[in-house]
């Protein structure tokens, strides 16, 4: 084979690595931001995302043994977290003076029955007046920050990550198994709107127009899907956080329970966990 043949050939199997992975890019974000203050821009993180993405797949080398799903999916997190970090006005340097004049404060007022003045402060810590002065300001602008949704801390600190071990992963596929269940026994509009708004990520306006139906009609229209499944998750993994229905007999709950038997009728433990691979990644449904 040529050079220009396999540079060709390299091209287009980057290209279907990222083509195949966009969802998980989506997935990653929305996982971030359920975490995050709302002015966190979603646009950002998923420019951000795509970009480690396409690095992840270029550099990718399949001789290795490791999936590229987990393998771009360490990228990507890294990547969303390089992302965060810019937005962390405070330097750790900052962060780290703000706490010893905290300490200081606390610590005087303790002996002196009563605040210190900013003297004092600059005494106890040997330094100028104007630095307990610069480090109030900094201050002032973190309560400002915290006011608009940021949590004190760095971008780690917001999100927290610990390695799953083996028992945690196979909780979460069983939960993944159940949640393609729970979608797929979703009545015919409903399952629509949740594949369209969170899976391909269409704009509401497109889901509106197809269903023929009104925007704030498909925002209904989530907000039952959303409803339905989770308590359809609930009454298989966790049943106490499942409210009983106001009139048990009625219509309404007969229709809950037919749903809720759907679900356990698509599948056992063992085909919820054939929708993921051993790391949890979700695997691609064949054509």
């Amino acid at each position: 084979m040529s050079t220009s043949v396999a540079t060709t050939q390299d091209a287009k199997n980057v290209e279907e690595l990222v083509r195949s992975h966009l969802p998980l890019v989506g997935h990653l974000v929305r996982e971030m931001l359920s975490r995050l203050p709302a002015h966190v821009s979603r646009e950002d993180l998923v420019s951000a995302g795509m970009a480690a993405l396409a690095t992840a797949a270029q550099s990718f080398d399949p001789e290795r043994g490791t999936p590229f799903g987990g393998f771009a999916t360490a990228r990507i997190r890294g990547a969303l977290l390089d992302e965060l970090r810019g937005l962390d006005w405070a330097s750790r340097s900052v962060r780290s003076r703000a706490r010893r004049l905290d300490t200081a404060t606390q610590q005087l007022t303790a002996t002196l029955g009563r605040t210190p003045t900013e003297a004092e402060l600059a005494e106890s810590l040997g330094v100028a007046v104007s630095e307990i002065k610069a480090v109030g300001e900094d201050v002032q602008r973190a309560v400002v920050l915290s006011l608009q949704g940021f949590a004190a801390g760095t971008a780690e600190d917001l999100v927290p990550e610990r390695a799953a071990g083996p028992e945690d992963v196979l909780v979460h596929r069983e939960k993944v198994g159940y949640l393609h269940h729970a979608i797929e026994a979703l009545p015919d509009r409903l399952r629509q709107v949740i594949e369209g708004y969170f899976f391909a990520e269409r704009q509401m306006t497109d889901i509106a127009a197809e269903l023929g139906v009104t925007e704030s009609r498909v925002s209904q229209l989530r907000a039952e899907a959303l409803v339905l499944l989770k308590d359809g998750l609930n009454t298989y993994l966790d049943p106490e956080l499942v409210e009983s229905p106001d009139r048990p007999g009625g219509c309404v709950a007969r229709r809950r329970e037919a749903y809720y038997a759907q679900i356990a009728a698509r599948g056992d433990l063992r085909s919820r966990l054939a929708l993921t691979d051993l790391q949890g990644m979700p695997l691609a449904k064949s054509a």
